[in-house]
């Protein structure tokens, strides 16, 4: 079950497919397949096309701007991988393959030493990362080509699993002036895919130092009664970005390696201003990003308890019971629920499901549920309800999961009671919430909100059935248009 990625992530292998689905933002198309792996990741500094289609700088994207992190197919570039023409999509998201010289956000950028960095949401063992760019005599109003580029950089990983941001200090031809596009390939080590992602380029002043560009887009995206979560685009300098510093009110408050900082300790109800300067690995500093007032939110008396959670259920296994009930409601919003089993208190969860496991099997049990806000409020409890664990089978030719083992394509193991099937390589990913196993055994689950699904996966949500179009996270069926009715 899976995508990326968010983020999301419509892949498909030989022996594991995974219908890409349609996602639809007002216009639809069919979107290709590839071999999988359990490694994402896209270009954040400079941004590329794709992650700039996330930031909503770049519009008309298409389902890209929800997974820039999954422009995935066959590797071995340029001997194999997409086809010319559809390079930059990778053959999946075919919005990013539209081409002219003003179609998309470009990033400043001096020729000479820079550095380029990757975020990776699911590092993986790599072969090698290859960088190439438009030659001088490119049309910009054609789609990208193999006989557009040349290779410029190159980086042997021998099978090592990368850090989750890694950087390259690429030299960029002082030939190059103007608009130029650059392709990254992220090559994997053991499942003969890559990543792609193209960077859109203005290029000047040939071979000089770039100092840290300034930070753009500074803005809130979230606020508490006593916090500020600020983000913004990265900066790109060819000595390499060391941090940014946060001012808050004109006086330095923090530093971050990350384009985002969360400012605590705040007064409610209070406007701030925010600017942020990047400083490179020399210790160059930029300009101030644009200043950016922002305020706390009102502190809220809360004395009102949370509604009683509802509608409890349980999927019994031998020795695990799944639970699932309907979320509770607040004033302000419910932090967690506490579960009892057989009335005494066995765990809690931030979402509405719990896995009870080291259960006894052929045993009832009785289940309540209790929402509790962040005042520390508490509901009443929920209705109990009874669940009774399977029949201990005869044990299964199927080892258990280990969290500390390495799984790799087609690797067998039971989860709670379950069996289920690795489609790529795989470390510590729980099989019934990640994308990188398939459920073997022949159960229809129940939906819950902290599980991955894609294209395919059929579940069942208040007694019907839903099979998910395209990759899904906490979209609740019958609600979202990710989810088809079935029965």
């Amino acid at each position: 079950m899976k995508w990326r990625a968010p983020n999301m992530k419509w892949l498909q292998s030989t022996k594991t497919l995974v219908a890409f689905g349609v996602m639809a933002l007002g216009a639809a198309g069919t979107l290709a397949f590839a071999d999988t792996a359990s490694a994402h990741g896209y270009i954040e500094a400079p941004a590329s096309r794709a992650y700039l289609c996330k930031l909503q700088q770049n519009t008309g994207c298409g389902a890209v701007q929800y997974e820039p992190q999954s422009v995935e197919t066959k590797g071995n570039f340029p001997d194999a991988g997409p086809a010319d023409g559809k390079l930059a999509s990778g053959g999946i998201f075919l919005e990013l393959d539209e081409q002219t010289p003003t179609r998309w956000k470009k990033v400043d950028m001096n020729t000479g030493k820079n550095t380029f960095t990757w975020y990776l949401t699911a590092p993986h063992s790599t072969k090698e990362w290859k960088y190439y760019i438009t030659k001088k005599d490119w049309d910009p109003n054609q789609p990208l080509k193999r006989s557009d580029l040349e290779l410029i950089a190159k980086f042997e990983d021998g099978g090592k699993k990368p850090a989750n941001r890694t950087s390259h200090d690429i030299t960029i031809p002082a030939d190059r002036t103007g608009y130029h596009v650059l392709l990254g390939v992220w090559e994997i080590a053991d499942t003969g895919n890559a990543f792609y992602q193209v960077v859109d380029l203005n290029l000047r002043n040939g071979g000089q130092v770039q100092p840290p560009s300034v930070p753009t887009q500074l803005l809130s995206p979230s606020q508490t009664d006593k916090s500020i979560t600020l983000s913004w685009l990265p900066s790109s300098a060819s000595q390499g970005i060391k941090h940014y510093e946060i001012n808050r009110n004109g006086s330095k408050v923090g530093t971050s390696t990350t384009p985002t900082y969360t400012d605590n300790g705040l007064l409610p109800s209070t406007a701030y201003t925010y600017t942020v300067v990047a400083v490179d690995q020399a210790g160059n500093r930029s300009q101030a990003s644009a200043p950016l007032s922002v305020s706390t939110k009102a502190t809220v008396a809360d004395n009102e308890a949370p509604s009683v959670p509802t509608d409890v259920v349980g999927h019994p296994m031998e020795k695990s019971i799944h639970l699932m009930w309907k979320a509770s409601t607040d004033n302000v919003g419910v932090v967690k629920y506490d579960i009892y089993r057989n009335n005494q208190l066995v765990g809690s969860s931030a979402t509405n499901s719990y896995m009870d496991e080291g259960l006894t099997p052929a045993t009832s049990y009785s289940y309540t549920i209790v929402a509790v806000d962040g005042a520390g409020n508490r509901s009443a409890k929920s209705s109990a309800v009874s669940v009774k664990t399977k029949e201990e089978e005869a044990p299964s030719e199927y080892p258990a999961w280990d969290s500390s083992k390495v799984y790799t394509l087609g690797n067998r193991v039971v989860y709670g009671g379950l069996v289920y099937e690795a489609k790529w390589w795989t470390q510590g990913n729980q099989p019934n919430k990640s994308d990188a196993w398939k459920l073997v055994s022949e159960v229809t689950l129940d939906w819950t909100s902290d599980s991955v699904y894609v294209s395919g996966d059929v579940v069942t949500f208040e007694g019907k059935k839903y099979q998910a179009k395209w990759w899904t996270k906490g979209e609740q069926p019958g609600v979202s248009s990710v989810w088809m009715l079935v029965s």
